[in-house]
């Protein structure tokens, strides 16, 4: 590890990891453009442009004054559903089709599209085009006539093309292909061409179909008869032929017969020739190869003889070379040595000069160091005092909150016991702990009707004959029973009090109050 670092404080160190550095930084702001997308640049770009688009490699993207965005090359079909247009005619016409568009990879093109079409959505670029596409399709259709959009359908597309493409490129897109689905009309005009088109050319087939079937006729008339005046002539020869053929073959049989015979003859002659001359070629061979068997012997002797004459002279030869390379080996590290002697006396000169430079400079750096250390000194006491501070506010926040765990902790040991102590029944503990704050949410209750403000209370009472109270007496009654009684409030908790506590009576009375006025 010590080793690396004293490699990074060198000029080399120092000059790889800026290198490994500026490489980082290429990799990352090496944005990479694929086939099917175009890389938009903008910022500040060169040339005076407002963006800078890439259709395949890639480019560094400079952090801080440029960013960049993809645009998809994807196809984008568009339906068009035309209807109405005028032509030449002043004939209404309906023209459904679907314009297939994609944004151009061309250099001055895609400039439009990242000026118009940057960060824009698949559908919102289709909107856009849909508006050029029927204003010219509109255009096309009002500079021809019925006949014309309707028999002459390549000069009716190559206008489209001409007229579209050109408006579509104004916005950085290019138009892919365009397909006419149907033709119609209102009026009905285009159906009545194409009935008159349609019965001239039955018309027309009828009349073919009539010049054919005589044409027809009269050449199998012709071929019948050129076939029997073919077939007479093909028999005559047939005969003729037959009898040649018969003459031929005696002929030929006879010339076959001597032919064989002679060849038999010449046969066993020639037979008898070669088994000779095979036999004596064989005798010769023997001889040949007995004599080739010797010479061999006494070549691989004498070569052999040879061969160990040569590895004794190489040997010799590699013995010598090696002591010369020996004396040549002492020789170089005898001027080594000197050259090494010279070297240490150059560099104990030098040790010594810059001993007396080192003395020099280490005043200089114990001055330095010392208002170091003393600048130093005032940081950290600065430092500790500011740590001190620090302590006692954090002892201080962890003492809080251990005394809030250890009530926590109290509590919940507490709850765990009279669990217990309910033999695990979550009724009854909770019946308990209701108990428990029943006084709390009296006091809570009395404290609310407490604080009631009533200014004036003015009842008029004309007494009572029945024994059952005058009228203020049932209204102070009343007021006081409004409040819900302990049970209920327990019953909305979810909790049922036990019995020695009391339950409430069944009774039909009704408060009632003749009047107040605040």
């Amino acid at each position: 590890m010590e080793a690396f670092i004293k490699f990074l404080t060198t000029s080399f160190g120092l000059v790889f990891v800026a290198f490994i550095l500026l490489v980082a930084a290429a990799l990352r702001y090496y944005k990479r453009c694929p086939s099917n997308k175009i890389l938009v640049i903008y910022g500040r770009v060169s040339g005076g442009k407002s963006a800078k688009c890439i259709h395949g490699g890639g480019s560094i993207v400079i952090p801080l004054i440029q960013d960049s965005q993809y645009m998809s090359l994807q196809p984008i079909p568009i339906e068009i559903k035309l209807t109405g247009a005028l032509s030449q005619q002043n004939i209404r016409v309906n023209t459904p089709s679907t314009f297939t568009v994609a944004i151009s990879t061309e250099e001055n093109i895609m400039l439009n599209a990242a000026e118009r079409l940057l960060g824009l959505t698949t559908e919102q670029i289709a909107l856009q085009a849909e508006e050029i596409i029927l204003g010219q399709l509109r255009l096309v259709i009002a500079t021809l006539t019925i006949e014309e959009i309707n028999r002459d359908r390549e000069t009716f597309l190559k206008k489209i093309n001409q007229n579209v493409a050109t408006e579509l490129h104004k916005v950085g897109l290019d138009l892919i292909n365009v397909n006419i689905r149907d033709i119609t009309d209102e009026s009905g005009y285009i159906e009545a061409i194409g009935k008159k088109s349609a019965a001239e050319a039955i018309n027309k087939a009828r009349v073919e179909v009539a010049e054919q079937e005589r044409i027809g006729s009269i050449g199998v008339a012709k071929a019948t008869r050129e076939k029997e005046v073919q077939v007479a002539l093909e028999t005559a020869e047939t005969e003729k032929g037959k009898r040649e053929a018969e003459k031929n073959q005696r002929i030929a049989t006879a010339l076959l017969e001597t032919e064989g015979a002679t060849a038999e003859a010449k046969s066993m002659r020639e037979k008898d020739v070669e088994v000779a001359n095979q036999l004596a070629e064989a005798e010769i061979g023997k001889k040949r190869a007995e004599a080739q068997k010797r010479t061999a012997t006494a070549e691989s002797e004498a070569l052999a003889v040879e061969g160990e004459n040569i590895a004794k002279i190489r040997a010799a030869e590699s013995n010598a070379l090696l002591a010369e390379k020996n004396a040549l080996a002492f020789q170089r590290s005898e001027v080594a040595r000197a050259q090494a002697d010279t070297e240490v006396l150059k560099a104990q000169r030098e040790r010594e000069s810059a001993k007396l430079q080192k003395e020099e400079l280490v005043k200089q750096e114990i001055e330095k160091l010392k208002i170091q250390v003393d600048a130093e000194a005032a940081a950290e006491r600065t430092r500790a005092i500011a740590k001190g501070e620090a302590d006692a506010t954090l002892a201080k926040y962890q003492a809080e909150a251990e005394g809030l765990k250890k009530l926590l902790e109290a509590k919940a040991d507490g709850y765990k016991e009279i669990i217990n102590a309910c033999q695990s029944d979550p009724k009854v503990a909770a019946t308990l702990l209701m108990i428990e704050k029943i006084e709390t949410l009296v006091e809570k209750q009395v404290e609310a009707i407490s604080k009631i403000k009533i200014d004036k209370i003015t009842v008029w009472d004309s007494g009572s004959s029945n024994g059952e109270g005058s009228s203020t007496s049932n209204f102070i009654k009343s007021f006081i029973t409004s409040l819900p009684p302990l049970q209920e409030i327990a019953k909305q908790s979810g909790v049922e009090l036990p019995a020695y506590l009391g339950t409430l009576a069944e009774t039909n009375e009704k408060p009632h109050i003749d009047s107040t006025k605040k």
